[in-house]
């Protein structure tokens, strides 16, 4: 399937959601295997947010590995060097962890007082179901989406990847996604979640778009850095620290890092961090998905979305 098209012609099975690992709650299809009910719960009811935390949030496949390392560089240039930053020995989901997946799945009420402000945390819940605290607080939230066709493509590598399954059809994840029924999904609700979000409350939610970071990487680092409140000087500016940290954290570099070509992350599914690097590129699914197909998707995307100013090209 990797080298031809998909038609999706064929009938392709039914494969339940609790087959897959997850696990409808609040509206969303949570992969209970890795993000344990219990844990999003214990989150929902004791993480207290401050008003210095920020928060990288995404849907899974959407850009979430760059996003952290770009967020945990702007905000500690001032502390280490680029030769000295923690990313070159360590993954970027290690340095902005995930409150589902890690701080309240080790431990229902974790002590968070004593990490560093601003505290940065990540999370692949929908926006719904972010602990009330974070709602009533002056935290930011960087969200990033991506061109959902790319998204689907990029989701069935990983899945076969850390699964082990080499044979999974591609047309079984295309349904999937179709459906709703994939990781923190419905993909147009939960991105329609930050969306409204970042239109009714700007300055705590920047809601940003892949396609747009790998067009235009210095005018979107500024806007990012400008809003998690770690402004560039014109001084950074002229001597270049805008570009350094591109380049820095560019898929190419971050994939080459030893860490992420043969590390990996404790107490982790994941069997190794260079899943989390594949292509990086925009358009790849023209080479997997047909026109037919393309166009299937588009039309649910538009009828889903049809009561709002978000759109997906």
């Amino acid at each position: 399937m990797e080298s031809e098209k998909s038609s999706l012609a064929s009938s392709t099975p039914n494969i339940s959601p609790s087959a897959q690992g997850l696990t409808q709650f609040q509206g969303f299809w949570i992969p209970s295997r890795i993000a344990p009910i219990s844990s999003i719960i214990s989150f929902q009811k004791y993480f207290q947010a401050l008003d210095e935390d920020i928060i990288v949030a995404s849907k899974p496949k959407a850009g979430t590995t760059w996003l952290k390392a770009l967020v945990f560089t702007i905000v500690n240039r001032h502390s280490y060097t680029l030769s000295n930053t923690p990313l070159n020995f360590t993954n970027p989901h290690q340095l902005i962890s995930h409150f589902e997946i890690k701080f309240y799945k080790e431990n229902p009420n974790p002590d968070l007082s004593k990490i560093p402000s601003p505290r940065l945390f990540s999370t692949h819940l929908p926006y719904p179901m972010l602990a009330d605290s974070i709602k009533r607080s002056n935290c930011r939230i960087v969200y990033i989406t991506r061109n959902p066709f790319d998204i689907v493509v990029s989701l069935w590598h990983f899945i076969r990847g850390v699964h082990n399954l080499p044979d999974w059809p591609l047309e079984d994840c295309f349904e999937m996604f179709c459906r709703g029924e994939e990781s923190y999904g419905p993909f147009w609700d939960h991105a329609l979640g930050y969306w409204n979000m970042s239109v009714e409350k700007p300055s705590n939610i920047l809601f940003m778009r892949y396609e747009e970071l790998k067009e235009d990487p210095v005018a979107q680092t500024k806007r990012l850095a400008e809003f998690l409140g770690f402004p560039f000087s014109m001084e950074e500016e002229k001597t270049g620290v805008v570009n350094q940290i591109i380049d820095f954290c560019s898929f190419n570099n971050l994939k080459d890092l030893e860490i992420n070509k043969t590390g990996k992350m404790p107490r982790s599914i994941i069997p190794s961090n260079k899943l989390f690097f594949r292509s990086g590129k925009v358009g790849d699914y023209v080479n997997h998905l047909s026109p037919t197909v393309v166009e299937r998707l588009s039309n649910i995307l538009k009828e889903k979305l049809s009561e709002s100013s978000l759109t997906f090209n």
